[in-house]
């Protein structure tokens, strides 16, 4: 008998019409294009600018520089950030829209910091943008003020309850004057002409690098005694906070180091950031503001991220002696330096 040759066959893909193949050839093109539409969907939810809104302290000035260069010269993009800059309603707005979850981060003020963590507000500072007062007790030059001591007898205007009349006490304890001895007027928030039209001898609340250039440019000239050197601790003007809720995410590390290069670039090229501020619209470019200009740049935290504690103790203290808190908190309730992460640039 001949041998018996056995052939395996394997199954194979059973022949397709024409139809057939055009299906199937279409179904492949189309999981193609929506794996990669789904690709380039993830691609850009992870790249994509983080958005923060960033509610200013007042309406934009030369105190806001680096908000403003980190801004026009790419370094929040750099970082993938997309901030929305807002000026407040009302400058008292902003901390507590903060605390509210409204807006992701405000400027305030350190000597109003205190009061706020005291009072209960959810808010924590994060970061410096002025890092010295611009507050001061501004006088006329040539006026009957020479010296604090000639403040008794005076009459003294302010904008803000609290703080200001804290200030004030602060200077006048320093030259041994009582406060029965002088009278607090409330005159909001015109500062230099309640003290230009005489109604007051002295305003407290004046920033030295906007009143006193203000006053120049109307003839008048002013004279500025300033806090920290009469014995007011020293104290950050113009702070970043946050939510209390919001210390944990890592892109206000991004935001920071954005502000840091802009206050670096406007140090290192005070004109040429000049330019870039003052063409942000016809509002800005002023000489005044060009006078502030030159005038905060010396203020300016060179680092935004740095925390002084001690600073913030002392400050604590000074309060605490003028009666407006009644306890010292620890300082991490109401300031922190942000844990280091990896910035991208």
């Amino acid at each position: 008998m001949g041998a018996f040759k056995a052939e395996i066959r394997y199954p194979l893909e059973p022949d397709l019409d024409n139809a057939q193949r055009r299906k199937q050839y279409m179904s492949k093109i189309f999981l193609f294009l929506f794996y990669l539409l789904l690709f380039f969907t993830i691609q850009n939810s992870v790249f994509a600018d983080t958005k923060l809104v960033l509610l200013l302290d007042w309406f934009i000035n030369p105190d806001h520089g680096p908000i403003i260069i980190a801004d026009k010269k790419g370094y929040f993009k750099n970082n993938n950030l997309s901030v929305e800059i807002i000026p407040p309603a009302n400058p008292a707005d902003p901390p507590k829209m903060v605390a509210a979850g409204k807006a992701d981060i405000a400027i305030s003020y350190q000597p109003d910091l205190h009061l706020q963590v005291h009072q209960g507000l959810p808010v924590v500072r994060i970061g410096t943008l002025i890092a010295t007062p611009l507050n001061c007790l501004l006088v006329l030059e040539d006026g009957p003020i020479k010296t604090i001591a000639d403040l008794r007898n005076s009459k003294i205007g302010y904008s803000i309850p609290g703080i200001q009349e804290a200030l004030v006490y602060g200077l006048l304890k320093n030259a041994n004057i009582n406060k029965n001895e002088v009278e607090l007027i409330n005159v909001n928030w015109s500062l230099s002409p309640s003290l230009m039209s005489g109604q007051v001898d002295a305003v407290i609340g004046a920033f030295r690098n906007f009143e006193l250039n203000q006053m120049t440019i109307e003839g008048i000239k002013g004279k500025c005694f300033y806090p920290e050197e009469e014995g007011v601790p020293p104290y950050d003007e113009l702070i970043f906070i946050v939510n209390n809720k919001m210390i944990n995410n890592k892109i206000l590390n991004n935001f920071l180091f954005a502000i840091e290069k802009a206050t670096q670039f406007i140090v290192n090229h005070p004109e040429e950031s000049w330019k870039i501020f003052s063409n942000t619209s016809k509002e800005l470019n002023t000489k005044l503001n060009k006078m502030a200009w030159y005038d905060t740049i010396p203020r300016l935290a060179l680092r935004p991220s740095a925390l002084d504690t001690k600073r913030y103790i002392r400050f604590e203290k000074f309060l605490l002696s003028q009666g407006l808190i009644k306890n010292i908190l620890p300082i991490k309730l109401m300031a922190i330096e942000l844990p280091y992460e990896f910035y991208e640039e």
